[in-house]
């Protein structure tokens, strides 16, 4: 089953100056997809034009309906005045959750991140590894059809990276979808089902390891050396 559409014919921040151009691939149940790229290749373009973000965007994007999505971007995002738990209970109030099933769910997973005991503060006080955390746990609290995740792996500790992997792999087989945006290609060649290299604001590949490898030229190509043929430049 499809859970998302994407078909962005250009978007940018100024009009008429295109970041990205001819980005088209599908998100479907229980998938996850690798977003590579260089810094400024239109990997952040991309996700913020499928979130509604950029106003020069000329395409569609279609969720399935009635599917609900979280967002966890690169760099933390919180209210200065409220704790995490408060957090987790404005989410909550939003999204109309059951209060008992959240509460446990919400104990349960502040237990697996080692955050029960920072639960009642705020976190702009907390370390940028326990903010990443934090926003993990914000987002699984709704359990979203599809996920968007921009730079998960940046602060986490190698013990929250694994509980993170762990996570994200409950809900595939839940059936949720999951976008994710990496430049830690080791992992990201482990743990997707496709990929999509995007290089100078296009799609330049896209498709399972396989399809990439043909498409490079590199039967035997690690994701990393199929990122760099790109990357420098030569004719796929």
């Amino acid at each position: 089953m499809t859970l998302l559409n994407v078909d962005i014919h250009h978007a940018g921040y100024e009009k008429g100056k295109a970041i990205i151009e001819s980005i088209l691939f599908s998100l479907n149940q229980g998938e996850l997809i690798g977003i590579i790229g260089q810094n400024g290749a239109g990997k952040s373009t991309t996700i913020k034009s499928i979130l509604g973000l950029l106003q020069n965007m000329e395409g569609t994007i279609t969720f399935k309906e009635e599917s609900k999505y979280s967002y966890i971007p690169e760099r933390p995002i919180f209210y200065d005045e409220l704790t995490l738990w408060e957090h987790l209970d404005f989410i909550a109030a939003i999204e109309g959750l059951d209060e008992g099933m959240y509460r446990r769910q919400a104990e349960v997973l502040l237990e697996q991140y080692k955050l029960s005991d920072h639960a009642h503060k705020l976190p702009n006080t907390y370390s940028k590894g326990m903010q990443q955390k934090a926003m993990l746990v914000l987002s699984l609290i709704t359990n979203p059809s599809v996920y968007i995740i921009d730079e998960p792996f940046i602060g986490l500790d190698p013990n929250a990276m694994k509980l993170f992997l762990a996570s994200i792999e409950r809900e595939r087989k839940r059936g949720a979808g999951i976008l994710m945006s990496t430049h830690v290609l080791d992992t990201a060649e482990k743990v997707c089902d496709r990929f999509l290299l995007i290089h100078n604001g296009r799609l330049a590949a896209a498709g399972t390891l396989r399809e990439i490898r043909d498409q490079c030229n590199l039967p035997e190509g690690s994701l990393y050396e199929c990122f760099h043929e790109i990357a420098e430049g030569k004719d796929i």
